[in-house]
């Protein structure tokens, strides 16, 4: 089984797309967006978009969502300046973990650039002990 749909999924089939500025510096000596600058994408994508939705900061929260596991295919090339809409999706929900489908989409392109899968484990801040998705990030997951 593919960790990724085949076929990629448009934006059509995103509730949620987060804007990325490109900067300079994502740009490598091949002259494209180098493939760690998607791994940025995905981690401020899903990040940026949960404290916007859940109207908190997450980082305050008694459980803390950490990076368990990170995926990405890359479809085509994207480069500086091209403006950049990274799609979040829920692939699954957990008792203690959220698995997101991702895709980055350059420049209004209807197809992604990159397929992303990005899983976090939450955990007391404090202990690093599994805990419970908090309520406040379940409440915020049902709009995708």
């Amino acid at each position: 089984m593919s960790d990724f749909p085949d076929p990629p999924p448009k934006r059509a089939d995103f509730n949620v797309l987060w804007p990325i500025t490109t900067r300079w510096s994502d740009n490598d000596s091949y002259g494209h967006v180098n493939n760690v600058a998607h791994y940025s994408w995905f981690d401020t994508a899903v990040n940026g978009w949960l404290m916007r939705a859940t109207g908190t900061d997450i980082r305050a929260l008694p459980a803390i969502g950490m990076v368990a596991e990170t995926g990405c295919r890359y479809l085509s090339e994207l480069s500086f300046p091209d403006d950049v809409e990274v799609g979040i999706g829920l692939r699954r929900l957990g008792n203690s973990s959220v698995t997101y489908g991702l895709a980055v989409f350059g420049n209004g392109s209807e197809r992604p650039a990159s397929l992303g899968r990005f899983v976090h484990v939450y955990v007391d801040r404090e202990t690093h002990t599994t805990l419970p998705v908090p309520e406040e990030i379940r409440a915020a997951l049902r709009s995708l």
